[in-house]
């Protein structure tokens, strides 16, 4: 049940009091439940995003208004994931309010890009849908496992990009600029292609482990936490293709 989001973990569905498998016969997580928590969680993204977007305007110096929604979005976000991550039980109310405010974080960001790139945007979101949908299909199909090997060389790219990104943002505080992974020469294209294909793969880490829930008859409000891992892994492919977009419509 391991999984690359670290929302999505081994221990999620085990009784930390005794180490075993949590069961709940009469009230358990199911697989309809969570994928129709999952559209609600999209839908309040979708409805935040867009007011954020319209709160936003242009100017020769630069976007007017999108600080607040960037940074409180991002802060917030970051927040409500933590808590939900160490407060699984009370994921029935953070999820919601995770997805509203990283709407506001990702309708400024969507914004910024889209300003620049027109049409970027819808692209990011075509490519973020039919990425869910393919390997969802493959995963569903069996043409791909969520093997013991395939899920450790998952998590350890992941953790391998957090820990990269972590350290251009603490590079970044003092001045300091990572070369070439965050341009649009070839080596930037790569490195972005190359996390889009990691987020991807977590997806199907994600799909095995709320599978695995079910199976494990886990609680109910297991639904609304294995709608937010999933959403995670999503926020994250979205951004991630804007920005390999970016990259790639730089060069043109």
């Amino acid at each position: 049940m391991r999984s690359g989001n670290p929302a999505l973990k081994d221990t999620t569905f085990l009784d930390l009091g005794s180490g075993t498998v949590v069961r709940r016969d009469g009230d358990a997580m199911t697989l309809v439940g969570t994928v129709n928590k999952t559209g609600l969680l999209l839908l309040l993204c979708v409805i935040t995003a867009t007011f954020a977007w319209s709160q936003i305007s242009f100017t020769a110096a630069g976007p007017v208004g999108a600080g607040p929604y960037l940074w409180g979005g991002a802060i917030g976000g970051l927040v409500l994931a933590l808590v939900t991550a160490f407060k699984k039980e009370w994921s029935p109310v953070t999820a919601p309010l995770y997805a509203l405010v990283e709407g506001f974080f990702l309708g400024a960001i969507s914004a910024m890009y889209n300003h620049r790139f027109e049409g970027i945007v819808l692209q990011a979101v075509m490519l973020t849908i039919g990425t869910l949908f393919a390997l969802l299909f493959a995963y569903r199909s069996g043409l791909i496992r969520a093997t013991e090997n395939f899920k450790l060389g998952v998590v350890a790219a992941t953790g391998g990009i957090a820990l990269l990104y972590l350290v251009t943002m603490g590079l970044g505080m003092f001045g300091i600029n990572v070369p070439y992974i965050h341009e649009s020469g070839l080596i930037g294209i790569g490195f972005s292609l190359f996390v889009v294909v990691i987020a991807a793969m977590n997806l199907v880490l994600d799909f095995d482990f709320i599978e695995t829930g079910v199976e494990q008859n886990a609680p109910k409000y297991m639904e609304w936490y294995g709608a937010f891992g999933l959403m995670v892994t999503l926020v994250w492919l979205y951004v991630e293709f804007l920005r390999l977009l970016s990259k790639l419509q730089s060069r043109d």
